[in-house]
C-alpha cells in the first residue's frame, strides 16, 4: 500500500486550516462546559466529527481514518482501561475487608484537617504513584482515597487532577523525557535538568493554590508552613535528583521527600483551626473549622500495616514493573499487532527526512508488562493478605467490571478521537499556528505540550508529537531548542487534568460517570491558569534570565 502524506494546510490559509482542525476540539470543550453532556456522548460525537474533517478536509483516506478510530479504541482499552480496573478493583477490597476504615483513620490521625488530607494524599502520594507508574494510576487510587474520606467524589477527583500537575514531567521514571529526548536528538539529561528549573516554582505553588481552592486566603494563611514545606521540599528535591542524580528518579524522590516532610511537620505542629466535613441531610458535604483535638488511634502497628499493605503491594508492585530491566525481560510475553492499513508519513516542515517520518501504528498488547498488571496482581496478593473470600473477591471484580463500563466507554472514545486527530495531521496544523508566533513563541511554546496532553493524555505521547517541531521552531528563530522542548513537557503538565481520558479516567475510579462536565469545569480554569504561568516562566527565562537555560 503506498503511503498517505499529512496535508497541513488543505484551505492554503494555515490560520483557517488551523481553524477547521480545532472544530471537534472546541466542540468538545462546549459539549462538557455549555451543554453538560456526559463524557461518553460527547466524545462519540467528537470522535465523529474529527473522523469527518479528516476526511473530507484533510483528504485522509477513509480505511485509514477509520482504521486510526479503532487503533485508538483499543489502545483506550489497553493498557489506558486496564489500569483502571486493577486501581479501582484495589481499593474495592480494602472496602470490602473492612480494613478502609483503618486507613482513614491513621489519615486522620495524622491530621484530621481536609486540606493537609488533600496535600498528603493528593500530592505526596499521589506524585510518588506518578513518578513510578503514571498513565492514570495516580488519581484513581488518590481520588477513590479522598472520596473515602468523605470528600464529594467529583470534588476529590478535581483536587487529585490539580495536585497530579507537578510531577507529570518525570512520570513513570522519567519515560516523557526519554521520549523527547529520542525524538529531538537532545540529551535526555539536559532536558530533564531544563524541565526542572520550569517547574520547580509551579510545584512549589500547586500546594499553596490547592489550599486556596479549598478554603480561600484565610485558609493558605493558615496552613502556611504546611503548604510551604510541601511544596519548596519537592521543588527542590526535584531540581536536585534532575540535575545531580538522575531524571528517571525525580518524580519519586521529590514525592517521598515532600511527603517525609510534610509527615514529620504535622507531628509537632497542626494548624489551630481544623478545616472537616460534615455530613448533612441528604448525603450533601460542608465545610466547617473547629479547635477540637484529634481523637487517639486505637490500632496496633501490625493493624495499621495489615490494611495499608494493598497500596504498599502497589508501590513495590508499580516501581519494580517499570524498571528497565523487568520491563525488557517481561516484554517477551508480549504481542505486536501491526495496521497494516494505515501508512502515514510526515510532511514538511514537520518531516525531517528520516525513518522516524513514518507514524508508527503497531498495537502492543503486552499482558505481563503493562502497568496495570503489576496493579493487578496486587490486588490479588491483598485478596489473600486481607483474607477476603474467593467469592467475595470475584463479586467485588465483577461490580468494578460494570461500574466502570461508560468509563472504558468513554476512555475508549476520547483515545479513538486522539489517533485520528494525530494521524490526520490535524494536531500539527494546529501546532503550526502557535509555532508561527514569532517573538513571542517561549511563551506560546508551552501551550504546544498544553495540547499535545489535552489530545492524548500522555506528557510521553505530547512530547513525540512535537518535539521536534519544538526543536526546528527554535532553531528557525535563533532561541534555544533545549529550553522550548522541555517547555513542551513543562506546559504539557498543565493540560493533564483536562485531557478527556484523565477526565473519564477520574471520574471512574470515584464512581461518578456521568459527571464528566462537571469535574472538566472545574478544572479547566485551573488548567489554563497553570499553562499562562508556565508560558511567562519560559518568556522570562528566554528574554530576562537567559543565564538559566541548561546547557
Amino acid at each position: 500500500m503506498q503511503a498517505w502524506q499529512h496535508l497541513y494546510d488543505p484551505f492554503n490559509n494555515i490560520y483557517l486550516s488551523a481553524l477547521v482542525a480545532t472544530i471537534p476540539v472546541i466542540f468538545f470543550f462546549l459539549a462538557l462546559t455549555v451543554l453538560r453532556l456526559k463524557g461518553h456522548i460527547a466524545g462519540a460525537i467528537t470522535l465523529l466529527l474529527s473522523i469527518a474533517i479528516a476526511i473530507f478536509a484533510f483528504a485522509m483516506p477513509v480505511k485509514m481514518a477509520l482504521l486510526s478510530a479503532v487503533h485508538g479504541f483499543i489502545y483506550g482499552l489497553w493498557p489506558i482501561a486496564w489500569i483502571i480496573i486493577g486501581a479501582v478493583f484495589l481499593y474495592k477490597l480494602t472496602v470490602k475487608s473492612g480494613q478502609f476504615d483503618i486507613i482513614r483513620d491513621s489519615i486522620v490521625y495524622i491530621t484530621d484537617d481536609k486540606r493537609l488530607q488533600v496535600l498528603l494524599i493528593g500530592f505526596c502520594f499521589g506524585g510518588f504513584l506518578e513518578g513510578a507508574a503514571g498513565f492514570g494510576a495516580p488519581v484513581a487510587i488518590t481520588a477513590a482515597l479522598l472520596a473515602g474520606l468523605g470528600f464529594n467524589p467529583v470534588y476529590a477527583a478535581g483536587l487529585c487532577l490539580i495536585a497530579n500537575t507537578a510531577p507529570v514531567a518525570f512520570g513513570a521514571l522519567g519515560i516523557p523525557i526519554t521520549v523527547a529526548g529520542s525524538v529531538s536528538g537532545i540529551e535526555a539529561n539536559s532536558i530533564g535538568a531544563m524541565t526542572s528549573r520550569q517547574l520547580c516554582l509551579l510545584a512549589a505553588f500547586v500546594p499553596l493554590w490547592i489550599v486556596f481552592i479549598m478554603d480561600g486566603i484565610k485558609g493558605v494563611k493558615e496552613t502556611l508552613p504546611a503548604t510551604l514545606v510541601t511544596g519548596i521540599s519537592f521543588a527542590v528535591v526535584q531540581y536536585i535528583t534532575a540535575h545531580y542524580i538522575s531524571y528517571q528518579l525525580a518524580g519519586i524522590t521529590s514525592a517521598l521527600i515532600s511527603m517525609l516532610c510534610l509527615t514529620m511537620l504535622l507531628k509537632v505542629w497542626q494548624p489551630k483551626t481544623n478545616q472537616s466535613l460534615q455530613i448533612n441531610g441528604g448525603g450533601t458535604a460542608s465545610i466547617s473549622h473547629s479547635t477540637d483535638e484529634k481523637k487517639p488511634l486505637n490500632y496496633s502497628f501490625q493493624q495499621i500495616l495489615l490494611a495499608w499493605s494493598p497500596f504498599i503491594i502497589l508501590t513495590i508492585m508499580v516501581s519494580v514493573w517499570t524498571l528497565k530491566t523487568i520491563k525488557d525481560a517481561l516484554s517477551v510475553f508480549s504481542l505486536q499487532f501491526i495496521f497494516d492499513g494505515i501508512q502515514i508519513m510526515k510532511a514538511a516542515p514537520v518531516a525531517t527526512g528520516a525513518k522516524d517520518d513514518f507514524i508508527k501504528n503497531i498495537f502492543i498488547l503486552d499482558i505481563v508488562a503493562a502497568t496495570g498488571t503489576a496493579i493487578f496482581i496486587a490486588a490479588i496478593i491483598s485478596v489473600f493478605i486481607l483474607k477476603v473470600k474467593p467469592k467475595l473477591a470475584l463479586c467485588t471484580l465483577w461490580d468494578t467490571l460494570k461500574e466502570l463500563k461508560w468509563s472504558i466507554f468513554s476512555i475508549g472514545m476520547v483515545l479513538a478521537f486522539a489517533f485520528v486527530t494525530n494521524n490526520s495531521g490535524m494536531s500539527v496544523t494546529m501546532a503550526l499556528v502557535l509555532a508561527g508566533t514569532g517573538i513571542a513563541f517561549p511563551f506560546f511554546s508551552p501551550f504546544l505540550g498544553w495540547l499535545g496532553v489535552f489530545l492524548t493524555g500522555s506528557d510521553t505521547s505530547a512530547n513525540a508529537l512535537f518535539s521536534s517541531l519544538q526543536a526546528n521552531t527554535a532553531n528557525q528563530l535563533d532561541l534555544s531548542s533545549t529550553l522550548m522542548v522541555a517547555a513542551n513537557s513543562s506546559g504539557g503538565v498543565t493540560g493533564k487534568m483536562i485531557s478527556p481520558q484523565s477526565i473519564a479516567v477520574a471520574c471512574a475510579a470515584t464512581n461518578q460517570v456521568g459527571k464528566e462536565s462537571d469535574l472538566f469545569r472545574f478544572t479547566v480554569k485551573h488548567s489554563l491558569f497553570f499553562a499562562v504561568i508556565v508560558g511567562v516562566i519560559n518568556l522570562v527565562i528566554c528574554y530576562v534570565t537567559p543565564w538559566m537555560i541548561y546547557s
